[in-house]
């Protein structure tokens, strides 16, 4: 039987909560520790997974900790390059578990500790990322230990204050993602900073973003980092990681503290491939009763989540399944908050891209069967107040042409012509 050692970050420090026992992931369990749950520091891990002495059988244990890992094709090259099962949490969580998403760590008894490092990050390294994509994402990531979800190519960079770009390695955090162009989808860079940019001007909170630039050879100017055929990176500042005063030093630079996150999957103990919602699943129902139970400000939470949902259907954005909505914690772990949006494209631009929403709304699942009245029957059966809920709807579908062309007319302005040309089939696919 193996074991691997789970630990959370609880305001600035390491605490070990428990292990996972087993052989594979079919007889794998999750036990908190008697130390931890004798502390008056500990704090469960999960909402799927509070405290107890009892240990959490196998689909519990893994709804939980195979979140944390990539999907798609990232995973199988990461489980390929390893030898090892691309379908098995189990294996995958030791190479990848020293450094997740949110506060967690994960390590085996023969973890071979990576001393913590900044190593800069060159520029033909970035443009591999932006041309090569999940290869050279995969590679990364076994390299330096880190683990991101998602079926994308990304990897976790550190950007210091005067804007160098360094890859963390072992347990060093990062504090920015990097995502490049998918092969399948053309310009899906600078449609996500699109869609990004344009919830901000509407009120909706999102992770600071950019298209990636570096300094200019000769005349000092920034130029874009663009491969051959056009392909860029996005950059993407962590909402799960802040730098607090007087932070500790890697290599001569500020260590971020990592604050805890999950997805909406992980919480309501859902397995990710069961993250598109089925017949009778009722998830956006289940996402506003988990905030009126656990948010520290339920009743803000609420209208932050309805907001996000009402713009996934005003950008077009299909994808939009409970892995790509999450719940963070303050460093402490006291208290829990809707996460900023993220992950959010217009994939009604592509063709080849379903049109089904990933959870229904009112019953209407058809995204170009959406309407006001999908809405109103959705908010009366999330219990909902329909005159506020339906005020929110009808002034951000007010807004949003404006809001959606002066973002892309600054990104045309910013060298992104491809933005205006996607904001125009989004307003055409409307029939606006």
């Amino acid at each position: 039987m193996r074991q691997l050692y789970v630990s959370i970050e609880n305001d600035g420090r390491m605490r070990e909560v428990g292990c996972i026992s087993g052989n594979s992931e079919y007889d794998a369990t999750f036990s908190y520790s008697d130390d931890y749950l004798s502390s008056p520091a500990a704090r469960p891990i999960s909402i799927s997974l509070p405290l107890r002495p009892e240990p959490y059988g196998p689909e519990a244990t893994g709804n939980f900790f195979e979140g944390l890992l990539p999907e798609g094709f990232l995973r199988r090259k990461i489980a390929e390059n390893n030898r090892t099962d691309s379908g098995g949490y189990f294996d995958l969580l030791t190479i990848l578990g020293a450094e997740c998403l949110g506060a967690v760590q994960i390590v085996g008894d023969n973890y071979h500790e990576l001393t913590p490092e900044y190593r800069p990050l060159d520029h033909d390294l970035m443009c591999r990322l932006a041309t090569e994509g999940a290869t050279v994402s995969a590679d990364l990531v076994v390299e330096t230990h880190l683990s991101l979800t998602g079926a994308s190519g990304k990897v976790g960079v550190y950007r210091s204050a005067d804007g160098k770009w360094y890859l963390p390695v072992g347990t060093a955090p990062s504090t920015h993602i990097l995502k490049q162009s998918h092969i399948r989808y053309d310009h899906i860079v600078q449609n996500e900073q699109l869609a990004l940019k344009t919830a901000s001007v509407l009120g909706i909170e999102t992770p600071e973003s950019e298209i990636i630039q570096r300094e200019g050879s000769g005349n000092n100017k920034r130029s874009v980092i663009r491969s051959k055929d056009g392909t860029v990176l996005l950059a993407t500042r962590r909402f799960d990681r802040i730098i607090p005063e007087n932070a500790p030093l890697i290599d001569g630079l500020p260590v971020p503290r990592r604050l805890h996150q999950e997805d909406f999957a992980q919480a309501m103990g859902i397995p990710s491939s069961n993250k598109y919602e089925h017949a009778g699943d009722e998830h956006m129902k289940r996402m506003f009763d988990m905030l009126r139970q656990y948010s520290a400000s339920p009743i803000e939470d609420q209208m932050k989540l309805w907001d996000i949902i009402v713009f996934h259907y005003l950008i077009g954005n299909t994808d939009g399944h409970i892995k790509n909505f999450s719940l963070l914690y303050d460093s402490s772990l006291g208290s829990v908050r809707l996460a900023p949006a993220y992950d959010i494209v217009s994939t009604i631009v592509y063709d080849s891209h379903s049109e089904q929403m990933a959870f229904n709304i009112g019953g209407d699942t058809d995204w170009d069967q959406l309407g006001r009245d999908s809405f109103e029957r959705a908010a009366e059966s999330i219990g909902l107040n329909n005159k506020i809920f339906m005020q929110r709807f009808d002034a951000m579908k007010e807004r949003f042409i404006p809001a959606l062309l002066q973002t892309a007319e600054q990104m045309q302005a910013d060298g992104f012509d491809e933005a205006l040309d996607i904001a125009h089939v989004i307003i055409e696919k409307h029939g606006w």
